[in-house]
């Protein structure tokens, strides 16, 4: 089974989860924590995190920002067998990985590359014919 750990600065995580939640229903394999809003610490979140995992499961580590505090406590974790660590996660990210039981390092890349391109400036189309098909 594929785990999922998203957590962030501030409520970030959360926000994202509440937002996955609403578009795909409860998300049992996806566990989230927000640093700084108290005085809980990322790594005391992810020992009781990897109680729950088993030899057989896959762990997907997810950061906000890359290089940032939290994605440097979740750096070590890598060591733990089947663990990946992916940081900038955005909303497309997030409800790719959730929809996968499993994860291979070739679907990986599939969705990075994919949540890549929905990141882009929108600009207003200045046609004569509206174009509805745009969303």
């Amino acid at each position: 089974m594929l785990k999922i750990f998203l957590s962030s600065h501030g409520r970030f995580a959360s926000g994202i989860r509440s937002s996955c939640e609403i578009l795909l229903g409860a998300q049992q394999n996806l566990t989230v924590f927000d640093a700084y809003v108290d005085n809980d610490t990322v790594q005391e979140h992810l020992d009781d995190f990897y109680k729950t995992v088993s030899a057989e499961d896959q762990v997907l580590l997810c950061s906000d920002l890359y290089g940032g505090s939290v994605n440097q406590s979740m750096y070590p974790y890598l060591q733990k067998p089947n663990t990946r660590l992916v940081s900038g996660v955005n909303m497309t990210f997030m409800m790719n990985v959730l929809c996968e039981e499993e994860l291979s390092d070739e679907r990986l890349e599939e969705i990075l590359e994919e949540s890549r391109s929905y990141l882009r400036r929108v600009n207003l189309e200045t046609n004569e014919t509206e174009d509805e098909s745009f969303f």
